[in-house]
């Protein structure tokens, strides 16, 4: 089998299994708990999104990894972690913990999209040996990250809907 071929396989299988475990475990607990503590879940997993920084890193990526590509995916990152991070820091107060929520979800989801997008304008899947160890985070981890700003959208719309019937029938009766 071809590295692209290899690779594509991966990735695919990775969204694969994340949505068969998301289905069957992560999706109904995050369902059952308050809008507040399930979107403190998924934030604590983007935190640790500051690591997208080792693709700038010397030494860790091979040197024929399309320029183009790992600039943009370690920023894009960077900046959803730390998004993630300010909105766990401000879980107290709801008026910036929200607009956290939405900025990590957004930005993060963003960088996936456009990172899928110079992965394959720029062929990354032909030269992915070159990803080294950060591989791994490409196959394993972006699934599970895209899987969960998904989530996270839906269980904000869904609460803002509860909250919006919830009003309507306090004011009707």
């Amino acid at each position: 089998m071809s590295p692209s071929l290899i690779f594509n396989l991966h990735l695919v299988l990775g969204y694969v299994a994340w949505l068969l475990c998301t289905v069957a475990y992560i999706h109904p607990k995050l369902k059952e708990m308050n809008p507040v503590n399930a979107q403190r879940v998924i934030a604590t997993l983007h935190s640790f999104r500051f690591f997208g920084l080792v693709f700038i890193l010397p030494g860790v990526v091979g040197h024929n990894l399309p320029q183009g590509f790992a600039p943009f995916a370690a920023y894009g990152d960077f900046a959803t972690g730390l998004l993630a991070i300010l909105a766990l820091l401000a879980v107290r107060f709801r008026i910036i913990f929200w607009p956290l929520v939405v900025g990590f979800n957004v930005v993060g989801a963003i960088d996936i999209l456009v990172d899928y997008y110079h992965g394959v304008r720029l062929n990354l899947p032909a030269v992915s040996g070159d990803l080294g160890s950060t591989y791994a985070i490409v196959v394993i981890y972006v699934p599970l990250l895209m899987i969960t700003h998904v989530i996270s959208l839906s269980l904000m719309l869904r609460s803002r809907k509860t909250a919006g019937a919830i009003v309507r029938n306090a004011v009707a009766s």
